[in-house]
C-alpha cells in the first residue's frame, strides 16, 4: 500500500511527522507494511518555517516541489496543483491525505480528485463560518471532494452530516493533541527566554499571521496598539510576511519596549514557550489548540472559531481586533490564574487520534 501525505506549511509538517510516526507502529505489526512517502509543496520555504521541522521532529526527507511561488492564493494554489499532480502521476499512490485548511491542502485535494485517487481529509468538518476567511473555503472544497473524512471532533463529525457527508465521515480525534503528548511530553525550558529580560510564567506569547489580520491596515493597528497597554513582558514570535508588511510602512510604528520580537521558531521550542506562558494571544486554530492542550490560556484575536470545544470553561475567549476588549482581558488575566474549569481531552479524541485514523484508512483503501 502506497499513501501520499502533502503537506507544505508549519502546523502540516507536525500533522505530518506524528502520522509518520503512526504508520511506523503500524508496519510494525503487520506482514504487509505501508510505503509512506511525503511531499512538501514549498508554501512555508523559510528555513525558520520549514527545515527545523523536519529536523527536530525526526521526519523522513520529503519530495520537494521546487517553483511555489509566494503570489496570490489562486496563482500559487495553481502551481502547487501542477507540481502535486506531477508526482501523483509519477509515483501512482493508493491514496492521498490531505492535512488541514491550506492553499496546499487544495492544491493536493483537487489534483487527487482530478486523478480518481482515493483521498483522505485528516481534520476534516471544521467550520468557522467565516468565509472571508481563505481557510473556510480550502475545508470546505476538501470534505465536499474527499473520499474518508477522519474529524478531530464529534461536533465536526454532526457538521458534515448537516452537509449531506455523514457517510464519509468518522471521528477519530485530533492528531495534534498526540503530537502535543508524544513531542511535548518532557517539559524543556524555553530556549528564547535566555536571551530576554523575561521570566518563565511572567509573560504572554502572541503569534499573528493569518492574512486577514495582517492584510487589514485597520485590524493590525487596533492590534499592535494595544500591545502598548497590557501590563505584562510579550514574547512575539513574528512570522515573516508580518514582518516584511511591518518593513513596507509607517517606520513610526512603536509596539512597546516590553514587547520582544523574535525569529519564528520550532514546533518543540513553540510548545515549551507555550507551556511557560502565563497567557497566549493568537489568530491560529492550532495554538489555540495548543494552549487547550498545555493549560495555557488564550485569547483568540478573532470573532470566531473552528475549536469551539476549546470555549467551555473560559480556557480561550474570543476578543477579535479591537483594542480596547483584547488589553481589558489580556490585563485580567495578567492578574488572575487559568479558569478553575477542568479541561477535557477526551473532547479531541484523548491522544488516540493517529492510530484510529490509520486503522481508517487502511480499512478504506483495502475496500478500495
Amino acid at each position: 500500500m502506497k499513501l501520499l501525505s502533502v503537506g507544505g506549511t508549519r502546523p502540516q509538517f507536525v500533522k505530518m511527522a506524528i502520522m509518520s510516526k503512526a504508520i511506523e507502529e503500524f508496519n510494525q505489526l503487520t506482514s504487509a507494511p505501508i510505503e509512506h512517502r511525503l511531499l512538501h509543496t514549498g508554501q512555508h520555504r523559510d528555513p525558520g518555517m520549514s527545515d527545523i521541522f523536519f529536523s527536530e521532529l525526526g521526519m523522513p526527507k520529503p519530495q520537494m516541489l521546487r517553483n511555489t511561488p509566494a503570489h496570490t492564493p489562486g496563482l500559487q494554489t495553481a502551481i502547487m496543483l501542477a507540481g502535486i499532480e506531477a508526482e501523483m502521476i509519477n509515483w501512482k499512490p493508493d491514496a492521498v491525505i490531505a492535512y488541514g485548511d491550506t492553499n496546499s491542502t487544495l492544491a493536493s485535494a483537487l489534483a487527487a480528485a482530478k486523478l480518481h485517487i482515493p483521498l483522505i481529509h485528516v481534520e476534516a468538518g471544521l467550520r468557522s463560518f467565516n468565509r472571508l476567511m481563505q481557510e473556510e473555503i480550502n475545508r470546505i472544497v476538501t470534505d465536499q471532494v474527499s473520499d474518508l473524512l477522519l474529524c478531530p471532533t464529534h461536533a465536526a463529525v454532526e457538521q458534515l452530516r448537516q452537509e449531506g457527508l455523514g457517510d464519509r465521515a468518522v471521528f477519530v480525534g485530533d492528531i495534534m493533541l498526540d503530537a502535543v503528548e508524544q513531542f511535548g511530553s518532557q517539559r524543556r525550558e524555553a530556549a528564547t527566554l535566555r536571551d530576554l529580560p523575561v521570566k518563565g510564567g511572567d509573560y504572554a506569547l502572541l503569534t499573528l499571521h493569518r492574512a486577514e489580520m495582517t492584510d487589514d491596515a485597520t485590524k493590525l493597528s487596533s492590534i499592535l496598539g494595544a500591545l502598548r497597554q497590557i501590563d505584562i513582558p510579550i514574547v512575539f514570535p513574528m512570522h515573516p510576511r508580518l514582518r516584511n508588511r511591518l518593513a513596507q510602512s509607517d517606520n513610526s510604528i512603536f509596539l512597546g519596549t516590553h514587547v520582544h520580537v523574535v525569529e519564528p521558531v520550532g514546533y518543540l521550542e513553540m510548545l515549551a514557550l507555550q507551556r511557560n506562558a502565563r497567557f497566549v494571544m493568537t489568530d491560529s486554530g492550532g495554538l489555540q489548540k495548543e494552549a487547550y492542550f498545555t493549560g495555557t490560556p488564550c485569547l483568540t484575536l478573532r470573532e470566531e472559531t473552528e475549536w469551539r470545544e476549546t470555549l467551555h470553561g473560559g480556557w480561550n475567549m474570543l476578543v477579535g481586533s479591537d483594542r480596547e476588549p483584547i488589553i481589558q482581558a489580556a490585563n485580567a488575566l495578567v492578574h488572575t490564574g487559568p479558569s478553575a474549569e477542568p479541561r477535557n481531552l477526551d473532547l479531541f479524541g484523548g491522544g488516540l487520534a493517529c492510530k484510529r485514523s490509520v486503522d481508517q484508512i487502511v480499512e478504506m483503501v483495502r475496500a478500495a
